[in-house]
């Protein structure tokens, strides 16, 4: 004789039946469904309350707690901010300067060193004007942002027989792929290249977030530039 279950009873056979995986497992109660929801919302919002704050800001409001679970919660986020800025400080001073390779070398260290991190090539050519140009502009960027590598070859060197005009030429690499070329400076500010133009291509690529603190830097000198000029101007001297 057969006998109907309702598996969505809650009786001690339908346990036993579940255990033995005879019926599905209950579905969670819409209430405990709210109930998570919530929690997570919440959650969520402490951290989100917590993000913007600066390290001394999070310590007054540790000691400010007026509830051990509070208290708890603000200490093991610090905690966590702390460690998460240690590693991030430790990449950032990973390599620091550019790398020149020659061609056997650019497997390594750079198509397959792009496996690991972002990989920036300048191809070339030590006459070229451009080219001194964003070669100093890469020994800037290498010691600013250390978890980026940044690599010189040759363009001949890199590409037998790579045409002198199309030098210099910037390749992005990431994961084995080269994410973005720009053959000469004429689409990233030309003669007058700035530490920002290049500095957009890696935000651009993804290899630094937008609101990385240190991009903040580069603006400020603009400003200051910019000023600069506007006082030579009116001053009638250009």
């Amino acid at each position: 004789m057969q006998v109907e279950v309702d598996p969505n009873e809650d009786t001690e056979w339908n346990d036993i039946l579940r255990a033995h995986g005879i019926i599905p497992e209950r579905p969670p109660s819409p209430s405990q469904v709210i109930d998570e929801a919530i929690e997570r919302a919440r959650e969520y919002q402490e951290l989100h309350r917590l993000s913007d704050k600066s390290d001394s800001e999070l310590s007054a409001l540790e000691e400010e707690a007026n509830n051990s679970s509070e208290d708890e919660f603000i200490a093991a986020y610090r905690r966590k901010r702390l460690q998460e800025l240690t590693q991030l400080q430790i990449q950032r001073q990973k390599f620091g300067r550019v790398f020149p390779v020659s061609k056997p070398e650019y497997q390594k260290e750079v198509t397959d060193a792009s496996k690991e991190c972002f990989v920036l090539v300048h191809l070339s050519l030590q006459q070229n004007l451009q080219s001194k140009l964003l070669g100093g502009l890469f020994m800037r960027a290498a010691e600013k942002y250390g978890e980026i590598k940044f690599v010189d070859i040759p363009g001949s060197r890199a590409i037998e027989g790579y045409p002198d005009r199309n030098c210099p030429t910037l390749l992005v690499y990431k994961d084995t792929d080269v994410k973005k070329q720009y053959v000469t400076l004429g689409l990233i500010g030309g003669d007058g290249m700035r530490m920002e133009d290049l500095e957009r291509i890696l935000v651009d690529a993804g290899a630094v977030k937008e609101n990385d603190s240190r991009l903040a830097e580069s603006k400020r000198s603009k400003k200051r530039d910019d000023e600069d000029h506007d006082y030579d101007t009116d001053d009638g001297r250009i």
